[in-house]
């Protein structure tokens, strides 16, 4: 259920970005959009995992580096039916982690110097378990072309805007685009896109929740890591791109109520809830 409303989602996405496209250039402009959405996915499937890695300044560590945590993983991955991703680890004292990777053969764990302070062993176990999760159900390479569709959406609302400026449209009948449409389309299509990239996300936590909660047997520790991150995110927020900050495991970035109703991730005492409740 929750596989298909992701995809009904990512349609949605996909239809969306070529009305954009039809509302700013007519029928070419349609075609243009599609062309470009398409070339979009491919460039995020081969390149959101380095993107990620890049952007969040997280460095590989080799077992030798990281006995302990490199043993975690592998016994986890295994449990999971999973190759054994690469670990990296971010030096930032808040505890946070993501995973990242366009398919389990070519995936990534990170983790923060912060988490693997904080947390006990169960609690550490849960978070890699979640982020595995991800792994085996392709939520990164979902994520990352909502991430890349929602973006590419509002720079087509940009480029309306200077269109709009300079006066640069014709009417419908030459193939053109009609000013009224476009400015509906310029005011509209960007929060549609939101609205649809956060659904998305939130429902592929929840999945991902009760997919870690399997791997790693224990509810109740994933459960008690969460309080644990969601607390310390809100007292230090972390200082990341907001592009990248639905990849973590919670939200790293702070915000007051209204921030909230358009986050990315869902209320964390309702996936407390959830995982409370198995």
């Amino acid at each position: 259920m929750n596989t298909m409303k992701t995809f009904m989602l990512m349609a949605a996405l996909t239809a969306l970005f070529m009305v954009a496209g039809r509302a700013m250039g007519g029928q070419q402009g349609m075609i243009i959009a599609l062309l470009l959405a398409v070339g979009l996915n491919f460039f995020a499937y081969w390149n959101s995992d380095k993107m990620a890695l890049a952007m969040n300044h997280a460095r590989e560590v080799s077992p030798a580096e990281a006995h302990d945590l490199h043993a975690l993983v592998g016994g986890l991955a295994a449990r999971a039916g999973l190759p054994k991703p690469k670990v990296y680890v971010i030096d930032e004292p808040t505890p946070n982690a993501f995973a990242t990777g366009r398919n389990p053969e070519h995936a990534a764990v990170a983790v923060t110097t912060g988490l693997l302070q904080v947390l006990d062993r169960h609690e550490l176990e849960g978070v890699v378990a979640h982020e595995l999760a991800h792994i085996r159900n392709r939520d990164i390479l979902i994520g990352s072309i909502a991430a890349v569709m929602a973006g590419a959406i509002s720079y087509l609302a940009t480029m309306a805007q200077w269109a709009m400026l300079f006066g640069g449209s014709r009417n419908d009948e030459e193939g053109g685009s009609n000013p009224l449409v476009m400015l509906v389309t310029m005011l509209v299509a960007p929060l549609a896109a939101t609205l649809i990239q956060m659904a998305i996300s939130r429902g592929r936590e929840y999945m991902a929740d009760a997919t870690g909660a399997e791997i790693c047997g224990h509810p109740k520790s994933l459960a008690s890591a969460l309080n644990k991150l969601a607390n310390y995110n809100a007292q230090r927020p972390m200082d990341v791109n907001p592009a990248s900050a639905q990849m973590y495991i919670v939200n790293p970035l702070s915000g007051g109520t209204v921030a909230n109703l358009f986050s990315t991730h869902p209320p964390m005492e309702e996936r407390i809830r959830r995982l409370l409740s198995m």
